[in-house]
Protein backbone atom coordinates (compact mmCIF):
# COMPACT_ATOMS: atom_id res chain seq x y z
CA UNK A 1 0.00 0.00 0.00
CA UNK A 2 1.12 3.57 -0.63
CA UNK A 3 2.41 5.59 2.31
CA UNK A 4 1.70 9.01 0.74
CA UNK A 5 -0.73 10.12 -1.99
CA UNK A 6 -0.95 13.53 -3.66
CA UNK A 7 -4.41 14.69 -4.73
CA UNK A 8 -4.17 16.66 -7.98
CA UNK A 9 -7.48 18.44 -7.55
CA UNK A 10 -9.48 20.80 -5.36
CA UNK A 11 -12.86 21.23 -3.67
CA UNK A 12 -15.18 18.44 -2.62
CA UNK A 13 -13.50 15.74 -4.69
CA UNK A 14 -10.12 16.47 -3.09
CA UNK A 15 -11.77 16.10 0.32
CA UNK A 16 -13.39 12.86 -0.81
CA UNK A 17 -10.00 11.36 -1.69
CA UNK A 18 -8.36 12.67 1.49
CA UNK A 19 -11.02 10.95 3.60
CA UNK A 20 -10.52 7.63 1.79
CA UNK A 21 -6.76 7.88 2.27
CA UNK A 22 -7.18 8.67 5.96
CA UNK A 23 -9.24 5.51 6.46
CA UNK A 24 -6.55 3.49 4.69
CA UNK A 25 -3.81 5.00 6.86
CA UNK A 26 -2.23 6.89 3.96
CA UNK A 27 -0.64 10.33 4.36
CA UNK A 28 -2.07 12.98 2.00
CA UNK A 29 -0.69 15.94 0.08
CA UNK A 30 -2.98 18.72 -1.11
CA UNK A 31 -1.99 21.01 -3.96
CA UNK A 32 -3.55 24.42 -4.36
CA UNK A 33 -3.44 27.67 -6.25
CA UNK A 34 -3.03 30.99 -4.46
CA UNK A 35 -6.82 31.41 -4.76
CA UNK A 36 -7.32 28.23 -2.73
CA UNK A 37 -4.92 28.89 0.15
CA UNK A 38 -7.79 28.78 2.66
CA UNK A 39 -9.67 25.91 1.03
CA UNK A 40 -10.88 23.02 3.17
CA UNK A 41 -8.89 20.38 1.28
CA UNK A 42 -5.71 22.29 2.12
CA UNK A 43 -6.69 22.35 5.80
CA UNK A 44 -7.53 18.64 5.97
CA UNK A 45 -4.50 17.21 4.17
CA UNK A 46 -1.36 16.23 6.07
CA UNK A 47 0.74 18.46 3.80
CA UNK A 48 0.04 21.11 1.20
CA UNK A 49 1.96 22.68 -1.67
CA UNK A 50 1.09 25.88 -3.52
CA UNK A 51 1.51 25.15 -7.23
CA UNK A 52 0.71 28.46 -8.86
CA UNK A 53 -1.58 31.44 -9.38
CA UNK A 54 -5.40 31.22 -9.67
CA UNK A 55 -5.40 30.35 -13.37
CA UNK A 56 -6.00 26.61 -13.80
CA UNK A 57 -3.52 26.50 -16.67
CA UNK A 58 -0.78 27.74 -14.34
CA UNK A 59 -1.73 25.60 -11.35
CA UNK A 60 -4.07 22.59 -11.41
CA UNK A 61 -3.38 21.89 -15.09
CA UNK A 62 0.39 22.39 -14.82
CA UNK A 63 2.03 18.98 -15.12
CA UNK A 64 5.50 20.29 -14.12
CA UNK A 65 3.99 21.86 -10.98
CA UNK A 66 2.29 18.59 -9.97
CA UNK A 67 5.48 16.59 -10.58
CA UNK A 68 7.50 19.09 -8.52
CA UNK A 69 4.99 18.81 -5.66
CA UNK A 70 5.34 15.02 -5.73
CA UNK A 71 9.13 15.24 -5.62
CA UNK A 72 9.15 17.82 -2.84
CA UNK A 73 6.82 15.79 -0.61
CA UNK A 74 7.86 12.28 -1.57
CA UNK A 75 4.38 11.31 -2.74
CA UNK A 76 4.39 7.85 -4.34
CA UNK A 77 1.08 8.15 -6.15
CA UNK A 78 -1.35 10.73 -7.52
CA UNK A 79 -5.11 10.61 -7.41
CA UNK A 80 -6.53 12.96 -10.08
CA UNK A 81 -10.15 13.21 -8.90
CA UNK A 82 -12.27 14.32 -11.86
CA UNK A 83 -11.75 17.14 -14.33
CA UNK A 84 -8.37 18.89 -14.67
CA UNK A 85 -5.74 16.20 -15.49
CA UNK A 86 -7.87 13.13 -14.71
CA UNK A 87 -8.15 12.07 -18.36
CA UNK A 88 -4.84 13.40 -19.65
CA UNK A 89 -2.76 10.57 -21.10
CA UNK A 90 0.36 12.74 -21.26
CA UNK A 91 0.09 13.38 -17.52
CA UNK A 92 -0.08 9.64 -16.82
CA UNK A 93 2.97 9.02 -19.01
CA UNK A 94 4.99 11.77 -17.30
CA UNK A 95 4.10 10.36 -13.87
CA UNK A 96 5.24 6.93 -15.02
CA UNK A 97 8.51 8.40 -16.31
CA UNK A 98 9.10 9.80 -12.82
CA UNK A 99 8.21 6.49 -11.09
CA UNK A 100 5.03 7.96 -9.62
CA UNK A 101 1.89 5.81 -9.70
CA UNK A 102 -1.26 7.20 -11.30
CA UNK A 103 -4.38 6.05 -9.46
CA UNK A 104 -6.47 5.24 -12.51
CA UNK A 105 -6.24 3.50 -15.88
CA UNK A 106 -3.26 3.36 -18.21
CA UNK A 107 -2.30 6.17 -20.56
CA UNK A 108 -3.25 3.91 -23.46
CA UNK A 109 -6.81 3.41 -22.21
CA UNK A 110 -7.22 7.12 -21.52
CA UNK A 111 -5.95 7.89 -25.02
CA UNK A 112 -8.29 5.36 -26.68
CA UNK A 113 -11.38 6.54 -24.86
CA UNK A 114 -10.46 10.22 -25.05
CA UNK A 115 -10.88 10.21 -28.81
CA UNK A 116 -14.59 9.74 -29.44
CA UNK A 117 -14.16 8.04 -32.83
CA UNK A 118 -11.55 5.58 -31.58
CA UNK A 119 -13.62 4.91 -28.46
CA UNK A 120 -16.72 4.19 -30.50
CA UNK A 121 -14.89 1.84 -32.86
CA UNK A 122 -13.23 0.06 -29.94
CA UNK A 123 -16.53 -0.44 -28.16
CA UNK A 124 -18.24 -1.64 -31.32
CA UNK A 125 -15.55 -4.31 -31.73
CA UNK A 126 -16.05 -5.30 -28.07
CA UNK A 127 -19.77 -5.85 -28.65
CA UNK A 128 -21.08 -2.67 -27.03
CA UNK A 129 -24.09 -1.19 -28.93
CA UNK A 130 -23.34 2.19 -30.51
CA UNK A 131 -25.29 5.11 -31.96
CA UNK A 132 -25.47 4.94 -35.77
CA UNK A 133 -23.10 7.43 -37.37
CA UNK A 134 -19.94 8.08 -39.33
CA UNK A 135 -17.16 5.52 -38.94
CA UNK A 136 -14.53 8.22 -38.55
CA UNK A 137 -13.90 11.92 -38.74
CA UNK A 138 -15.84 13.91 -41.33
CA UNK A 139 -13.42 16.36 -42.99
CA UNK A 140 -15.69 18.14 -45.48
CA UNK A 141 -19.19 19.56 -45.63
CA UNK A 142 -19.88 17.51 -48.75
CA UNK A 143 -19.12 14.29 -46.89
CA UNK A 144 -21.24 15.50 -43.99
CA UNK A 145 -24.20 15.95 -46.35
CA UNK A 146 -23.68 12.51 -47.85
CA UNK A 147 -23.53 10.72 -44.48
CA UNK A 148 -26.41 12.69 -42.96
CA UNK A 149 -28.70 12.20 -45.94
CA UNK A 150 -28.06 8.47 -45.97
CA UNK A 151 -28.63 8.19 -42.21
CA UNK A 152 -31.58 10.57 -42.12
CA UNK A 153 -32.09 13.79 -40.18
CA UNK A 154 -31.92 14.95 -37.42
CA UNK A 155 -28.19 14.43 -36.84
CA UNK A 156 -25.70 15.80 -34.34
CA UNK A 157 -22.20 16.99 -35.24
CA UNK A 158 -19.68 16.28 -32.46
CA UNK A 159 -16.05 17.11 -31.77
CA UNK A 160 -13.89 13.98 -31.62
CA UNK A 161 -12.00 15.49 -28.67
CA UNK A 162 -15.16 16.92 -27.09
CA UNK A 163 -16.74 16.76 -23.70
CA UNK A 164 -19.08 18.67 -21.42
CA UNK A 165 -21.37 19.57 -24.31
CA UNK A 166 -18.76 21.63 -26.14
CA UNK A 167 -18.26 21.10 -29.86
CA UNK A 168 -21.76 19.65 -30.32
CA UNK A 169 -24.27 21.08 -32.79
CA UNK A 170 -27.70 19.79 -33.82
CA UNK A 171 -28.88 19.77 -37.43
CA UNK A 172 -32.61 19.08 -37.56
CA UNK A 173 -32.74 19.36 -41.36
CA UNK A 174 -30.31 19.49 -44.28
CA UNK A 175 -30.64 23.28 -44.22
CA UNK A 176 -29.17 23.32 -40.70
CA UNK A 177 -26.16 21.15 -41.49
CA UNK A 178 -23.79 23.80 -42.82
CA UNK A 179 -24.05 25.97 -39.70
CA UNK A 180 -23.87 22.92 -37.42
CA UNK A 181 -20.81 21.52 -39.18
CA UNK A 182 -18.74 24.69 -39.15
CA UNK A 183 -20.08 25.75 -35.76
CA UNK A 184 -18.99 22.48 -34.16
CA UNK A 185 -15.56 22.66 -35.81
CA UNK A 186 -15.01 26.22 -34.67
CA UNK A 187 -16.08 25.51 -31.09
CA UNK A 188 -13.97 22.34 -30.99
CA UNK A 189 -10.89 24.19 -32.23
CA UNK A 190 -11.29 26.87 -29.58
CA UNK A 191 -12.01 24.44 -26.73
CA UNK A 192 -9.74 21.49 -27.54
CA UNK A 193 -7.27 22.67 -30.19
CA UNK A 194 -8.67 20.01 -32.52
CA UNK A 195 -11.43 20.77 -35.04
CA UNK A 196 -12.10 17.20 -36.18
CA UNK A 197 -15.78 16.26 -35.98
CA UNK A 198 -17.94 13.21 -36.58
CA UNK A 199 -21.67 12.72 -37.10
CA UNK A 200 -24.23 10.63 -35.26
CA UNK A 201 -27.94 10.02 -35.60
CA UNK A 202 -29.81 12.30 -33.22
CA UNK A 203 -32.14 10.39 -30.93
CA UNK A 204 -35.26 12.42 -30.27
CA UNK A 205 -36.34 11.42 -26.72
CA UNK A 206 -33.52 9.42 -25.12
CA UNK A 207 -32.54 9.04 -21.50
CA UNK A 208 -28.94 9.29 -20.33
CA UNK A 209 -27.94 6.01 -18.70
CA UNK A 210 -24.40 5.25 -17.56
CA UNK A 211 -22.94 2.00 -16.30
CA UNK A 212 -20.31 1.99 -13.56
CA UNK A 213 -17.53 -0.50 -14.25
CA UNK A 214 -14.44 -1.47 -12.29
CA UNK A 215 -11.50 -3.52 -13.53
CA UNK A 216 -8.42 -5.01 -11.90
CA UNK A 217 -6.12 -4.51 -14.90
CA UNK A 218 -5.62 -8.27 -15.13
CA UNK A 219 -8.61 -9.28 -17.20
CA UNK A 220 -11.30 -9.23 -14.50
CA UNK A 221 -14.02 -6.63 -14.22
CA UNK A 222 -17.44 -6.05 -12.68
CA UNK A 223 -20.29 -3.63 -13.15
CA UNK A 224 -22.04 -1.78 -10.35
CA UNK A 225 -25.35 -1.15 -12.04
CA UNK A 226 -26.44 2.01 -13.78
CA UNK A 227 -27.18 5.63 -13.00
CA UNK A 228 -29.86 7.72 -14.68
CA UNK A 229 -28.51 11.21 -15.39
CA UNK A 230 -31.23 12.42 -17.76
CA UNK A 231 -32.00 15.69 -15.97
CA UNK A 232 -29.48 17.91 -17.70
CA UNK A 233 -29.03 21.53 -18.66
CA UNK A 234 -26.77 22.29 -21.63
CA UNK A 235 -25.43 18.74 -21.45
CA UNK A 236 -24.47 19.24 -17.80
CA UNK A 237 -26.00 16.85 -15.28
CA UNK A 238 -27.87 18.34 -12.32
CA UNK A 239 -29.78 15.37 -10.81
CA UNK A 240 -28.58 11.75 -10.81
CA UNK A 241 -30.04 8.59 -9.39
CA UNK A 242 -29.41 4.88 -9.07
CA UNK A 243 -30.81 2.53 -10.04
CA UNK A 244 -32.43 3.99 -13.15
CA UNK A 245 -36.23 4.20 -12.76
CA UNK A 246 -36.78 2.84 -16.28
CA UNK A 247 -34.28 -0.05 -16.21
CA UNK A 248 -35.45 -3.57 -15.39
CA UNK A 249 -33.32 -6.18 -13.64
CA UNK A 250 -33.01 -8.10 -16.92
CA UNK A 251 -31.84 -4.99 -18.83
CA UNK A 252 -29.38 -4.17 -16.04
CA UNK A 253 -27.87 -7.63 -16.09
CA UNK A 254 -27.54 -7.64 -19.87
CA UNK A 255 -25.99 -4.21 -20.40
CA UNK A 256 -23.92 -4.54 -17.23
CA UNK A 257 -22.39 -7.82 -18.39
CA UNK A 258 -21.72 -6.35 -21.83
CA UNK A 259 -19.84 -3.43 -20.27
CA UNK A 260 -17.94 -5.52 -17.73
CA UNK A 261 -16.86 -7.99 -20.42
CA UNK A 262 -15.70 -5.14 -22.64
CA UNK A 263 -13.42 -3.55 -20.04
CA UNK A 264 -12.16 -6.96 -18.93
CA UNK A 265 -11.17 -7.73 -22.53
CA UNK A 266 -8.90 -4.67 -22.65
CA UNK A 267 -7.48 -5.24 -19.12
CA UNK A 268 -8.90 -1.95 -17.89
CA UNK A 269 -7.79 -0.91 -14.41
CA UNK A 270 -9.84 0.98 -11.82
CA UNK A 271 -13.10 2.88 -12.06
CA UNK A 272 -14.74 3.84 -15.33
CA UNK A 273 -18.15 4.81 -16.62
CA UNK A 274 -19.67 3.76 -19.93
CA UNK A 275 -22.33 6.25 -20.99
CA UNK A 276 -25.33 5.50 -23.18
CA UNK A 277 -28.33 7.12 -24.70
CA UNK A 278 -31.32 4.89 -24.05
CA UNK A 279 -34.45 4.94 -26.19
CA UNK A 280 -37.13 2.36 -27.05
CA UNK A 281 -35.44 -0.30 -24.87
CA UNK A 282 -32.15 0.07 -26.76
CA UNK A 283 -28.76 1.27 -25.47
CA UNK A 284 -26.44 3.36 -27.65
CA UNK A 285 -22.85 3.97 -26.51
CA UNK A 286 -21.76 7.62 -26.54
CA UNK A 287 -18.52 7.72 -24.52
CA UNK A 288 -16.46 6.21 -21.73
CA UNK A 289 -15.13 8.31 -18.87
CA UNK A 290 -11.87 6.81 -17.65
CA UNK A 291 -12.11 8.32 -14.18
CA UNK A 292 -14.30 8.72 -11.15
CA UNK A 293 -17.58 10.50 -11.93
CA UNK A 294 -19.03 13.44 -10.00
CA UNK A 295 -22.08 11.27 -9.33
CA UNK A 296 -20.21 8.20 -8.03
CA UNK A 297 -21.76 8.53 -4.50
CA UNK A 298 -25.17 7.25 -5.63
CA UNK A 299 -23.54 4.01 -6.77
CA UNK A 300 -21.60 3.73 -3.52
CA UNK A 301 -24.83 4.26 -1.58
CA UNK A 302 -26.74 1.37 -3.11
CA UNK A 303 -23.84 -1.10 -3.38
CA UNK A 304 -21.95 -0.31 -0.18
CA UNK A 305 -18.62 -0.11 -2.04
CA UNK A 306 -16.15 2.75 -1.50
CA UNK A 307 -15.00 3.33 -5.08
CA UNK A 308 -12.15 5.65 -4.13
CA UNK A 309 -10.65 3.14 -1.71
CA UNK A 310 -10.91 0.46 -4.37
CA UNK A 311 -9.17 2.72 -6.91
CA UNK A 312 -6.30 3.18 -4.48
CA UNK A 313 -6.05 -0.52 -3.60
CA UNK A 314 -6.01 -1.63 -7.23
CA UNK A 315 -3.39 1.00 -8.13
CA UNK A 316 -1.26 -0.28 -5.21
CA UNK A 317 -1.37 -3.79 -6.71
CA UNK A 318 -3.92 -5.40 -4.40
CA UNK A 319 -6.52 -7.89 -5.56
CA UNK A 320 -10.07 -6.78 -6.29
CA UNK A 321 -11.96 -8.27 -3.35
CA UNK A 322 -15.46 -8.20 -4.80
CA UNK A 323 -16.91 -10.37 -7.55
CA UNK A 324 -20.06 -9.80 -9.57
CA UNK A 325 -22.02 -12.28 -7.49
CA UNK A 326 -21.13 -10.32 -4.33
CA UNK A 327 -22.70 -7.11 -5.65
CA UNK A 328 -26.37 -6.41 -5.09
CA UNK A 329 -28.49 -3.27 -4.99
CA UNK A 330 -29.98 -2.11 -1.71
CA UNK A 331 -32.42 0.78 -1.92
CA UNK A 332 -32.41 3.87 -4.10
CA UNK A 333 -30.09 6.90 -4.10
CA UNK A 334 -30.36 10.40 -5.56
CA UNK A 335 -27.76 13.14 -5.91
CA UNK A 336 -28.35 16.81 -6.68
CA UNK A 337 -25.52 19.16 -7.61
CA UNK A 338 -25.51 22.41 -5.67
CA UNK A 339 -23.91 25.20 -7.68
CA UNK A 340 -23.10 28.77 -6.70
CA UNK A 341 -25.25 30.22 -9.47
CA UNK A 342 -27.97 32.84 -9.69
CA UNK A 343 -31.27 31.63 -11.14
CA UNK A 344 -32.94 31.73 -13.58
CA UNK A 345 -29.93 32.29 -15.85
CA UNK A 346 -27.50 30.08 -13.89
CA UNK A 347 -24.97 32.91 -13.72
CA UNK A 348 -21.89 31.97 -11.64
CA UNK A 349 -22.08 33.62 -8.22
CA UNK A 350 -18.74 33.56 -6.39
CA UNK A 351 -18.58 35.22 -2.98
CA UNK A 352 -18.20 34.64 0.74
CA UNK A 353 -20.26 32.04 2.60
CA UNK A 354 -21.80 33.73 5.64
CA UNK A 355 -23.67 30.68 6.94
CA UNK A 356 -23.44 26.98 6.18
CA UNK A 357 -25.42 24.20 7.80
CA UNK A 358 -25.31 20.68 6.39
CA UNK A 359 -28.39 18.45 6.66
CA UNK A 360 -28.11 15.21 8.59
CA UNK A 361 -30.02 12.15 9.66
CA UNK A 362 -30.34 8.63 8.30
CA UNK A 363 -29.51 8.24 4.64
CA UNK A 364 -28.16 11.76 4.08
CA UNK A 365 -24.66 12.58 2.84
CA UNK A 366 -23.25 15.91 1.68
CA UNK A 367 -19.94 16.16 -0.14
CA UNK A 368 -18.84 19.78 0.07
CA UNK A 369 -15.79 21.89 0.85
CA UNK A 370 -17.84 24.80 2.20
CA UNK A 371 -17.55 26.41 5.61
CA UNK A 372 -18.80 29.70 7.07
CA UNK A 373 -16.37 32.42 6.06
CA UNK A 374 -15.08 30.59 2.98
CA UNK A 375 -14.74 32.75 -0.14
CA UNK A 376 -15.69 30.92 -3.32
CA UNK A 377 -13.13 31.98 -5.95
CA UNK A 378 -14.37 33.03 -9.41
CA UNK A 379 -11.70 31.02 -11.21
CA UNK A 380 -13.20 27.53 -11.18
CA UNK A 381 -16.34 25.47 -11.70
CA UNK A 382 -19.37 26.68 -9.76
CA UNK A 383 -20.09 23.30 -8.12
CA UNK A 384 -19.95 23.82 -4.35
CA UNK A 385 -21.60 20.68 -3.03
CA UNK A 386 -23.41 17.43 -3.72
CA UNK A 387 -26.37 16.34 -1.63
CA UNK A 388 -26.88 12.57 -1.71
CA UNK A 389 -29.81 10.76 -0.13
CA UNK A 390 -30.68 7.08 0.14
CA UNK A 391 -34.03 5.42 0.80
CA UNK A 392 -35.49 1.94 0.72
CA UNK A 393 -37.11 2.83 -2.63
CA UNK A 394 -37.37 5.80 -4.98
CA UNK A 395 -40.34 7.40 -3.22
CA UNK A 396 -38.53 7.21 0.11
CA UNK A 397 -35.41 8.74 -1.43
CA UNK A 398 -37.43 11.62 -2.92
CA UNK A 399 -39.06 12.28 0.46
CA UNK A 400 -35.67 12.26 2.15
CA UNK A 401 -34.28 14.63 -0.49
CA UNK A 402 -37.11 17.07 0.14
CA UNK A 403 -36.43 16.97 3.87
CA UNK A 404 -32.64 17.33 3.47
CA UNK A 405 -32.99 20.28 1.08
CA UNK A 406 -35.17 21.96 3.69
CA UNK A 407 -32.40 21.60 6.29
CA UNK A 408 -29.56 22.74 4.03
CA UNK A 409 -28.48 26.33 4.69
CA UNK A 410 -26.06 28.16 2.39
CA UNK A 411 -26.05 31.93 2.77
CA UNK A 412 -23.90 34.66 1.28
CA UNK A 413 -24.19 33.53 -2.33
CA UNK A 414 -27.02 32.49 -4.62
CA UNK A 415 -27.32 28.75 -5.23
CA UNK A 416 -29.34 26.29 -7.27
CA UNK A 417 -31.16 24.94 -4.19
CA UNK A 418 -34.50 26.56 -5.26
CA UNK A 419 -34.31 24.63 -8.53
CA UNK A 420 -34.50 21.32 -6.70
CA UNK A 421 -37.33 22.42 -4.44
CA UNK A 422 -39.28 23.26 -7.61
CA UNK A 423 -38.34 20.04 -9.41
CA UNK A 424 -39.58 17.88 -6.54
CA UNK A 425 -43.07 19.29 -7.09
CA UNK A 426 -43.14 18.20 -10.73
CA UNK A 427 -45.12 15.04 -11.57
CA UNK A 428 -42.53 14.00 -14.19
CA UNK A 429 -39.74 14.08 -11.61
CA UNK A 430 -41.88 12.33 -9.02
CA UNK A 431 -42.62 9.51 -11.48
CA UNK A 432 -39.20 9.45 -13.14
CA UNK A 433 -40.82 9.93 -16.55
CA UNK A 434 -38.46 12.31 -18.39
CA UNK A 435 -35.75 12.40 -21.06
CA UNK A 436 -32.57 14.42 -21.57
CA UNK A 437 -34.50 17.34 -23.08
CA UNK A 438 -37.16 17.58 -20.37
CA UNK A 439 -35.31 19.91 -17.99
CA UNK A 440 -34.41 22.53 -20.58
CA UNK A 441 -37.99 22.59 -21.87
CA UNK A 442 -39.24 22.93 -18.29
CA UNK A 443 -36.78 25.73 -17.54
CA UNK A 444 -37.89 27.62 -20.64
CA UNK A 445 -41.48 27.52 -19.37
CA UNK A 446 -40.83 28.00 -15.64
CA UNK A 447 -39.63 30.74 -13.30
CA UNK A 448 -37.24 29.03 -10.88
CA UNK A 449 -36.61 32.07 -8.68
Amino acid sequence: MFSKVLIANRGEIALRVIRACNELGIQTVAVHSTADSDAMHVRMADESVCIGPPSSAQSYLSIPAIISACEITGAEAVHPGYGFLSENAQFVQVLEDHNIKFIGPTAEHIRIMGDKITAKETMRKLGVPCVPGSTGGVPTLEEAYEISTKMGFPVIVKATAGGGGRGMKLAKTSEDLKDAFFGARSEAKAAFGNDEVYIEKYLTLPRHIEVQVFGDGRGRAVHLGERDCSLQRRHQKVFEEAPGPCITEKMRAQIGKTCADAVADINYSGAGTIEFLYENDEFYFIEMNTRLQVEHPVTEAIFGVDLVKQQIRIAAGEEMWFKQENLSIKGHAIEVRINAEKLPNFTPCPGTITQFHAPGGLGVRIDSALYAGYSIPPNYDSLIGKLIVTGTNRDAALARLRRALGELVIEGVDTTIPLFHALLNEPAVQSGDYDIHWLEKWLDATDTN
